[in-house]
């Protein structure tokens, strides 16, 4: 079974209109939504091996921020691809990660981490589905499941287990 965890990077900041969508930092509520994030996944099982992350400041920095809650350390991917990618596009670089590594963190972007985890979870619980469906805020986590190997994503063949949102945690 191979775990994939698609995480939409924590609310950034629109302080400085002057900056750069892709050098945008988080904001503060972005930042205490990322800590609450990292207690979440301290301990997560399976521990995702390998992150794969947009190289925008607000991806960056949330991945900053939960990176130590993460143990065993993963692999770590700064991918500038990432940033402008579609869902089908998030799938896809799915489809290149070795068949050897058992979970992989994508930490991405709206619309596309969306409809990404849209496209991967053609099954799973109902109502996490529908919670999906009609909205992925900043900082919300979907976690999915696929039975074969990373080939079979294409196929929508994952099941949807896991959806937080900062609000959701204490």
């Amino acid at each position: 079974m191979k775990t994939v965890y698609l995480l939409r990077h924590a609310k950034s900041s629109w302080d400085d209109p002057s900056l750069p969508d892709h050098d945008r930092p988080l904001a503060s509520r972005g930042r205490r939504a990322a800590r609450k994030l990292a207690d979440h996944l301290r301990g997560i099982d399976p521990a995702p091996a390998l992150v794969l992350c947009s190289t925008a400041r607000r991806a960056t920095e949330t991945l900053d921020a939960i990176l130590p809650a993460l143990e065993p350390a993963p692999g770590v991917r700064l991918e500038e691809e990432l940033y402008h990618a579609s869902g089908e596009e998030l799938v896809h670089r799915l489809l290149e990660i070795p068949r050897t590594v058992p979970s992989v963190l994508l930490v991405g972007h709206n619309p596309s981490i969306q409809l990404a985890a849209l496209m991967l979870a053609r099954n799973g619980d109902p109502v996490l589905i529908a919670r999906l469906r009609d909205k992925m805020p900043t900082g919300a986590l979907a976690t999915l499941e696929l039975d074969e190997e990373w080939t079979s994503a294409a196929a929508g063949d994952a099941r949807l287990v896991s959806f937080v949102v900062p609000r959701d945690l204490a």
